[in-house]
């Protein structure tokens, strides 16, 4: 397993009734968050599971072994079942030194990897998921303020990562697409691409024939969350089968990020489902 340096992290990130936010310690905790994933994305969701992951019953990849995993768990609830909620953290100097970033497989990241320095790294999100009995604001702040000693303990000035629209039918998902691509598109200068084999063009109506109010009412609270901490997408979505959903490039600066966010959400803000997968 491997094991990032955690700068002046406490063993317990923060902590609310009987749940509390931690880093992954141990393998137990790495099957656990794998666990829970494959319970959120394969069986409420439809992603279709390799067999060595539907024999057992676990979602996992490469990335697992290189990534700190963030683990919101109930002290309530017996051992095996604590874990109820679950973030995927993989850092710019990690991510250099073991083959690059989960991101990579569908954007091609060149313009983003030259915002990052020693003083303003790179943080990718993502295999975020909760389960359903926790769906609140409660486990959503606890992950969020997790997210936010992580953030401010390696000097991360940019998170980004692919968030998810379900389905896998672009002419359906046009008003979302659309809205997004007309409204919150990256300039130049922080623009991810998708790569042009896998790329799906997102301006699929005029900016005047989206109805934002609906569009807004459609879209998965995550990508919500992120638009309002400043975030910004990247050029084209990425159509993934296997999860049966479509994907966007979502990039957030640290330094637009109102530091209220990182520790409440607003109720529409909530994780409902797992739809962010980097």
């Amino acid at each position: 397993m491997h094991a990032p340096a955690r700068p002046e992290l406490p063993e317990v990130l923060a902590r609310s009734g009987s749940l509390l936010v931690r880093l992954a310690a141990s393998r137990a905790d790495i099957l656990a968050a794998q666990r829970l994933r494959y319970q959120v994305f394969y069986e409420e969701m439809s992603a279709q599971p390799t067999p060595e992951m539907a024999a057992s019953r676990r979602d996992f990849d490469r990335f697992d072994e290189i990534c700190d995993i963030l683990l919101v768990e109930d002290e309530s609830r017996p051992p095996l079942e604590r874990v109820v909620g679950t973030y995927r953290l993989l850092l710019q100097n990690v991510a250099e030194r073991t083959g690059g970033f989960y991101s990579e497989s569908e954007y091609d990241l060149t313009t983003i990897r030259r915002l990052f320095s020693a003083e303003r790294r790179g943080l990718e999100l993502g295999r975020s998921c909760v389960h359903r009995d926790y769906r609140n604001n409660a486990s959503i702040q606890l992950l969020w303020r997790g997210i936010a000693c992580y953030v401010a303990a390696h000097r991360v000035g940019w998170m980004f990562g692919c968030a998810s629209l379900p389905g896998t039918d672009p002419d359906a998902l046009a008003p979302q697409l659309a809205f997004l691509h007309h409204g919150f598109l990256a300039p130049p200068e922080l623009r991810a691409t998708a790569r042009p084999e896998l790329h799906v063009a997102m301006d699929r109506l005029p900016k005047e024939a989206v109805d934002e109010k609906r569009v807004l009412h459609c879209l998965p609270p995550l990508i919500k969350g992120y638009l309002r901490l400043g975030g910004v997408v990247g050029d084209g979505a990425v159509v993934d089968r296997q999860f049966g959903t479509t994907d966007i490039f979502v990039l957030v600066s640290i330094d637009k990020v109102a530091p209220r966010y990182f520790s409440r959400f607003d109720k529409d803000e909530q994780i409902q489902t797992g739809t962010a997968r980097a």
